[in-house]
């Protein structure tokens, strides 16, 4: 169930290049547990949205089953929203995608619903390469079902009950890399400084986009003993930069040094700009992120920032040849072109 929020803004409230307000990109109030880290990434998208300048009306956001996926009723309001069921998110997802590619497709999923139930979607989606955000709200475990480890629940770590989890947790940002994803980056549902500018920077890129974002559960899984709590994340986080988002156009200003900063370019002229801390980390160098999210395992640190880039890859769209023009515009000659040309198809199918 979920509330309306009052309507009253402040005259004076921050306008975008649309003329639109912060508020006409919320949703209604949440009814998750207070403190939720999911509801920090629903602002975030609120805000990434609203400062891109994001027509509301072209973003499609969907989601399966979970606490996560009730979090697309807390944002963007004036979009398009689709529920689907457990783990089934990414099939719908794409059949939309093919069939009206002007939209911007923002998928809202948890650790539960894309590490379990939908993993094998989760795979296809990736490796198609499907032009859409897919943003994990990373809890660890079931939080609408009395708190269960998840498939990514850290193995050693302790659940509210006193469970130890005997099973090694599954890397989404790993198995997301290996199987082809062009952009990746984990962060904190806590640090919106730098979860902003990555969800900002996932919807300008044009490919598989994938954010996964440690989200505790206050609930189930905050307690010590937890790797997924608000303590354990702060105290082993290792962030591999600081990111910015510079828009196309906009003067570039920076705090930081000439030579520690490198700016990478999107596929629709905007740039991520990033503070290297690690010289031997390159964000286009798979090997490289590779053997640093191992590392990091080994160590029990959670890397976060833009862990790899992609700007050469080639979205599902452009790959398979889709007709550029939404499908519910196609008029029937388009739709129907003929027995010759039907009789052409035929013939080279044989």
């Amino acid at each position: 169930m979920s509330y309306i929020k009052p309507k009253f803004e402040h005259p004076r409230a921050p306008k975008n290049e649309l003329g639109f307000t912060r508020k006409e990109y919320e949703g209604s109030l949440s009814t998750l547990c207070a403190g939720c880290g999911h509801d920090s990434i629903s602002a975030a998208i609120t805000d990434a949205c609203f400062e891109l300048a994001i027509e509301p009306h072209k973003v499609a956001k969907l989601s399966g089953i979970g606490c996560s996926s009730k979090t697309p009723a807390y944002f963007l309001n004036n979009s398009h929203g689709f529920n689907s069921v457990h783990g089934r998110m990414p099939s719908v997802a794409t059949g939309a995608n093919l069939a009206n590619r002007d939209m911007v497709y923002l998928g809202v999923s948890g650790d539960g619903d894309s590490a379990s139930i939908g993993f094998g979607q989760f795979a296809h989606v990736i490796r198609r390469n499907l032009n859409m955000t897919y943003i994990v709200m990373n809890n660890g475990c079931y939080g609408l079902t009395k708190g269960q480890d998840s498939a990514t629940a850290d193995h050693g770590s302790k659940s509210k009950s006193g469970h130890v989890n005997n099973f090694e947790g599954i890397d989404l940002c790993a198995i997301a890399i290996e199987l082809g994803a062009t952009y990746v980056a984990q962060s904190f549902s806590g640090d919106k400084n730098q979860l902003i500018p990555l969800i900002k920077a996932a919807l300008s890129h044009s490919g598989f986009s994938f954010i996964n974002v440690i989200s505790p559960c206050v609930t189930f899984n905050n307690n010590l003993g937890s790797t997924k709590s608000y303590d354990y994340v702060r105290e082993h986080n290792e962030a591999l930069s600081t990111l910015d988002f510079v828009p196309v156009k906009e003067e570039i200003v920076t705090k930081y040094d000439d030579i520690e900063v490198k700016f990478v370019e999107m596929h629709d002229g905007t740039y991520i700009k990033l503070n290297k801390l690690h010289p031997e980390w390159n964000p286009e160098d798979k090997l490289s992120i590779i053997n640093a999210l191992q590392v990091a395992r080994q160590k029990d640190e959670i890397l976060t920032g833009l862990l790899y880039l992609d700007n050469n890859s080639i979205e599902l769209n452009d790959l398979i040849g889709t007709v550029k023009t939404p499908l519910n515009t196609l008029t029937e000659k388009e739709l129907c072109p003929g027995s010759v040309v039907l009789d052409g198809i035929n013939a080279s199918l044989r």
